[in-house]
């Protein structure tokens, strides 16, 4: 069979696509998306990289919908205030890709409501965004939600003694135990679609090693990884590439709900869209319903779910392996 690309996506017209993010990946995806007709909006936090992405798209692609939101993920009432936005002018959301995300700040850090920031942002964010969009999401015809995950998070724990890193910050491990969450909270949310009959699927994908500015953003351009990210380009394959799984994950119809997608060449780290080996603890159904409760708490937010829903979830999770 032939790669996979994005010559290879489907017409999206009469889709609608929130895509977090402007620019790396989530700049790629959304000019993926735009090119095969769907209507996107770029959410991020500031609204001069906004704009410069969507004049980008614009220019390459005439007569693209596409428009910028502004959405703080290190902020809940910014996810909240866009979720509200949101609900007023869309009637249902097609594809929701959680794509943005904070690496490696060297210093440990605080979102506005208290989280250390990588976990803050990159898990806790998005759990919070799909939550504030699921009534667009289940008003829609075959929605999803890809989460980007990392192959960082093979290295990751999941350490529910101390989720804000208070006790010690290491950046790698915070990055790691963020993007662990990010597939548990994927698969996570497979099981509960399911369970709750919402129509939804839930993928999630990772981009193995991208050529984009999130090294050099968290960790510093003179920092260790920025350097190597300037310096030893030529081991990053370009962002175009690295958005393939995800763009598989959102579009094509042979994409499953619950699975997770990757590069397929040199440990994940580059190639074509392929199904990914997820680490063993994301497996681990018992800690991930533990990271949902935890999430729930911590953010504020809920997926209700009724009785009959917790008891088919039950069902799922006897019969789930762990």
């Amino acid at each position: 069979m032939p790669p996979w690309t994005a010559a290879d996506i489907p017409s999206q017209r009469g889709r609608t696509a929130v895509v977090t993010g402007t620019g790396g990946l989530g700049l790629e995806d959304a000019l993926a998306l735009a090119r095969a007709g769907a209507r996107v909006i770029i959410a991020g936090r500031s609204p001069a990289r906004g704009a410069i992405a969507v004049n980008q798209i614009r220019q390459s692609v005439p007569g693209a919908k596409v428009d910028f939101e502004a959405l703080d993920l290190a902020r809940l009432d910014s996810i909240a205030a866009f979720g509200k936005r949101l609900r007023a002018c869309v009637e249902g959301l097609d594809l929701l890709i959680n794509n943005a995300g904070v690496m490696t700040p060297p210093a440990r850090q605080l979102t506005a409501d208290g989280f250390e920031l990588q976990f803050g942002t990159n898990h806790l964010g998005h759990f919070a965004l799909t939550a504030e969009l699921l009534p667009l999401l289940r008003a829609a015809s075959q929605p999803r939600v890809v989460t980007l995950s990392s192959i960082a998070a093979r290295s990751g724990a999941i350490n529910f003694d101390d989720l804000q890193s208070e006790r010690g910050y290491l950046p790698m491990a915070a990055y790691a135990q963020s993007k662990l969450a990010c597939l548990m909270f994927a698969l996570e949310l497979q099981r509960r679609c399911d369970a709750a009959g919402w129509g939804i699927q839930s993928i999630a994908a990772h981009p193995g090693v991208a050529r984009t500015d999130l090294l050099p953003n968290g960790a510093g351009a003179r920092s260790i990884q920025g350097m190597a990210r300037r310096y030893l380009w030529f081991l990053f394959q370009p962002a175009a590439q690295g958005a393939l799984p995800t763009l598989y994950a959102a579009t094509s119809p042979q994409a499953q709900g619950g699975a997770y997608y990757g590069p397929n060449r040199l440990s994940e780290t580059r190639g074509y869209p392929a199904v990914a080996k997820a680490p063993p603890p994301a497996l681990d159904i018992g800690s991930a319903a533990r990271l949902w409760t935890a999430s729930e708490r911590l953010t504020g937010v809920s997926f209700p779910m009724g009785r009959s829903q917790d008891a088919s979830l039950g069902a799922i999770r006897a019969t789930s392996p762990a």
